[in-house]
């Protein structure tokens, strides 16, 4: 009788233990804080000492059987987006910048940033706002009266200038304010781009099933010196070697875990899924269909700057504005003059205006970038340099803006592709270990600046065949994005839903109701991102979502649902515990306390036994969640 009393009295006092702790951890969830400044240039060296000062030799000696593979993903996945870019700032510069000098920047910056900066896994390259912003410039140098590359050089100074203040006050914490939120709108955005542009852009006339189009533009290029070319086949032929080399990727891929021949051979034919399905589809198109042309890379001849000159001065374009003249002057000069101001020495001064709209544009561009490269479920443990990076980045363009080359930022889908290419993942796709090395980044660009000697080459492939490439990407990355998972919900049967934490703890219609604001949020950026006269602000756009999570929608959701919808796996599953203890409390399950340190909140020494199904914990567990499930999803809130 005494030994019964006894133990209720210490079950109570566990309890109620456990109860206070829950309490405040449940109170205490969904808040996101900001880090302290590490100012004075301290958050420099501390970016510094944790990555190329810790983990440097490791990464650059860590080759292994995914080296190679991933390196010619790499080249794959920036060789194209690299020559589109190029072209389009050949047409908004009147090809003072071109396909050439965004090789070189994009080659250079990247063989130099994999061996010296701080987050290899990331890849630097050309996007579309810096692309607005650089055309936006273009038009100002014409209305002041002077050269663009010019005016360029002395803005790519300034902006080395502002990037360097940023990470000695360590302003780069800001963008660590974003959450899964926030990063999961901005992939979503990056993936739909990618699939869009491979299947079939409505904002503009590219994709695959464009190419069954007569007005396609290749189509006109192709026929202009072949009066036998037929647009039909091959529009036809375009669509079959794009959607070919998607499905040709997936089927070696699936090899993986299929029967055939030995576990080594299977993890070669996945590790060069993508390279060998460019190889097989490059091989048909040129030996089975010889006499129907595609469209291929728009690669220059030879290696030298775009610009050809009519006169000594370098002023006019060489065709298009000296048509009579036979052949040209000569290329410009591969360094921009400095004092090229025609007497207007007050440009120096004005630059810094338009440099501040470009610091912002590569510090949000980027920094986004980065923090969903980093987010913790992702498993990379060596460490983020937001400050140190950023000033890599300045100090880039400010070389790049010396040789009249474009600038460029980190760039979102081929770092994800990188990132994934790395990982290790479990049966779901979750991430659980990252082959972190310099190695892919380095080689990667290594080809691309090989390349430029054998330009002739890159023109054997087929663009519909990386098309190919692209829409795999995109398809391959959506479903470890939460958000297009909750957007599928919709229209799941909820039993059949997958199984993240919140689905025990948050009723359908909070889940459904998080979904639709995260989803207004993504149509405002999607929105500004597809029309070309605002894509300049797109990352102000993007920017907008943080605040939107840290002052909206905590008027919507209680801390704990933000913490299970947003959080990271660490307060998910702190938060997940909560839950339980709480249900526990709320259904007189006391025995749920007992001999458990793990539910007092203070004690992480029987992590283990969470998750071990024969442990008494995960009994325990299982029954408070299973009663707690059933009183949510039917309309019955235990907290009232």
């Amino acid at each position: 009788m005494t030994n019964n009393k006894n133990k209720d009295i210490e079950g109570g006092a566990a309890s109620a233990a456990g109860g206070k702790a829950f309490k405040k951890t449940l109170e205490e969830a969904g808040t996101v804080k900001l880090s302290p400044a590490q100012q004075c240039g301290r958050g420099i060296i501390g970016d510094v000492r944790r990555t190329v000062g810790t983990h440097w030799f490791k990464e650059v000696t860590n080759f292994n059987a995914k080296t190679i593979p991933v390196s010619l993903l790499v080249f794959i996945s920036v060789i194209a987006p690299t020559l589109a870019f190029g072209a389009s700032y050949g047409t908004i510069t009147n090809n003072q910048i071109g396909a050439i000098e965004t090789m070189l920047a994009t080659s250079w910056v990247g063989i130099t940033y994999s061996l010296i900066g701080g987050m290899p896994i990331c890849i630097i390259g050309s996007t579309g706002p810096v692309l607005a912003l650089s055309a936006a410039i273009f038009t100002m140098s014409n209305s002041l009266g002077v050269p663009y590359l010019t005016f360029n050089a002395w803005i790519s100074i300034w902006l080395f200038g502002y990037t360097v203040l940023c990470g000695f006050f360590d302003v780069t914490r800001y963008v660590k304010l974003a959450t899964r939120f926030t990063d999961e709108i901005f992939a979503l955005l990056i993936v739909s781009i990618f699939v869009l542009d491979a299947v079939g852009d409505p904002f503009s006339d590219d994709g695959l099933v464009r190419y069954l189009l007569q007005s396609h533009p290749s189509h006109e290029d192709l026929g202009e010196d072949n009066p036998d070319y037929n647009a039909w086949a091959s529009g036809f032929l375009s669509v079959i070697l794009g959607f070919g080399t998607t499905w040709l990727i997936f089927f070696f891929r699936d090899m993986k875990e299929s029967s055939y021949f030995n576990q080594t051979i299977r993890n070669l034919i996945f590790d060069f899924s993508v390279s060998a399905s460019v190889v097989v589809w490059t091989i048909v198109q040129h030996l089975a269909f010889p006499e129907t042309e595609t469209e291929t890379l728009n690669v220059p001849d030879t290696f030298q700057p775009t610009f050809s000159c009519c006169d000594s001065s370098c002023t006019t374009y060489f065709p298009d504005e000296c048509e009579d003249q036979a052949e040209a002057w000569g290329t410009r000069s591969w360094f921009v003059d400095y004092g090229d101001l025609k007497g207007k020495s007050w440009t120096i001064f004005f630059a810094a205006v338009p440099a501040l709209l470009a610091f912002l544009l590569c510090y949000l561009d980027s920094g986004i970038t980065w923090h969903l490269i980093n987010h913790p479920s992702h498993k990379i443990k060596h460490g983020d340099a937001y400050n140190y990076d950023l000033i890599l980045l300045g100090f880039f363009n400010c070389v790049n803006g010396m040789l009249g080359l474009p600038w460029l930022v980190a760039t979102t889908v081929p770092c994800i592709t990188h990132l994934h290419a790395l990982a290790e993942k479990d049966k779901n796709g979750k991430i659980v270990h990252v082959h972190e090395t310099r190695l892919t980044h380095f080689l990667s660009h290594a080809i691309l600046g090989v390349c430029m000697l054998f330009l002739s080459l890159l023109k054997m492939i087929p663009r519909p065949v990386l098309k190919g490439v692209f829409l795999f990407m995109g398809l391959a990355a959506l479903p470890s994005i939460q958000f297009w998972q909750r957007l599928l919900n919709f229209g799941r049967e909820f039993e059949r839903q997958p199984e993240y934490a919140y689905k025990t703890w948050v009723s359908k219609g909070r889940v459904h109701l998080y979904t639709f604001l995260q989803i207004i949020f993504f149509a405002g950026v999607f929105t500004v991102q597809n029309f070309k006269a605002i894509a300049i602000v797109f990352p102000f756009m993007t920017l907008l979502c943080i605040p939107g999570r840290l002052y909206l929608l905590p008027k919507f959701f209680n801390g704990w649902e933000l913490a299970l919808l947003d959080g990271s796996d660490e307060e998910i599953e702190e938060v997940g515990q909560a839950k339980e203890a709480e249900a526990a409390t709320a259904y007189q399950i006391n025995d749920y306390f007992e001999d458990d340190e793990k539910y007092d909140m203070e004690s992480d020494d029987d992590d283990d036994d969470f998750d071990d199904h024969n442990s008494p914990q995960y009994s325990k567990a299982v029954t408070v969640r299973a009663v707690a499930n059933e009183s949510i999803h039917s309309d019955f809130d235990f907290e009232t």
